[in-house]
């Protein structure tokens, strides 16, 4: 039976940690309204696999975005949160630490269409199985299958600089804010230069590479909801959807439309 738990309270119904098998799944449905798991860890990794809607994973210097059919992957032991979109359908992957050589790093990774199937039939099983049975064979096709998963670029580094992560806070809560370096400067009270060089020393990209990464994140999770490019655009405080659709597919080689198209 399909184990389905809101995301907000699926620690407190389900703990991987309970289990000592290589892998055990989880699928997570949210309903109508963002959700948000506050900051935790656990023994085990965990994979967390949008399948419809988005997922943003934020770690200590770091925000991950899950687009459709893309994974994150958390190493075991690190503290993390998880938020999901509107009607959003996510499932978790739990893997024990050495049960097979997955990123000390957090990355994200592209699900083939047979990863995610062998996901999606772990998740319908009992977390309680035996290796050498029906569910065990899957957990080893999957684990193999898995670490040849390509890496994807989409993150945004986050500095635990108070300054920065100020900045950081206002810029996701209102993406649209154009305020230039010399403005951020004078509201940090800071020279310019200084907080050019802080940008670049804590998150290794120029205050222009970082806001248009911030933008691309924030588009990603606000199209994986259903939102329109128009709206998008709109949102992220373009001058033209033309404008928009540009800084796009200059970083993800497709047009919104072309890209979640290709995911589909």
């Amino acid at each position: 039976m399909t184990k389905r738990i809101p995301l907000a309270y699926s620690l407190n119904a389900f703990d991987p940690d309970m289990f000592e098998l290589p892998a055990v799944a989880l699928r997570l449905d949210t309903q109508q309204h963002d959700v948000e798991q506050p900051v935790h860890q656990h023994r085990k990794g965990q994979l967390v696999l949008a399948l419809r809607g988005g997922v943003t994973c934020t770690v200590s210097k770091a925000m991950w975005m899950v687009p459709p059919h893309h994974a994150v992957w958390i190493p075991g032991g690190m503290p993390h949160s998880n938020r999901a979109t509107d009607n959003a359908r996510i499932f978790f992957l739990f893997i024990e630490p050495h049960a097979v050589p997955m990123p000390d790093e957090c990355c994200t990774l592209a699900i083939s269409p047979l990863v995610c199937e062998l996901i999606k039939y772990l998740a319908d099983q009992s977390p309680v199985y035996a290796m050498s049975g029906p569910t065990g064979r899957v957990v080893q096709v999957l684990l193999e299958q898995l670490v040849a998963a390509p890496v994807e670029q989409l993150y945004l580094p986050i500095s635990a600089h108070p300054k920065l992560r100020h900045m950081a806070d206002a810029l996701v809560a209102d993406p649209a804010n154009r305020n230039t370096l010399t403005q951020w400067a004078q509201r940090l009270a800071m020279s310019e230069r200084t907080l050019a060089r802080l940008v670049m020393r804590e998150t290794g990209l120029t205050f222009g590479r970082w806001r248009q990464q911030l933008h691309l994140i924030v588009a990603l999770r606000q199209l994986a909801s259903g939102e329109s490019v128009q709206r998008v655009a709109g949102n992220l405080g373009y001058d033209s959807v033309t404008a928009f659709i540009t800084m796009f597919k200059k970083a993800l080689g497709r047009s919104p439309t072309q890209y979640f198209a290709a995911l589909r």
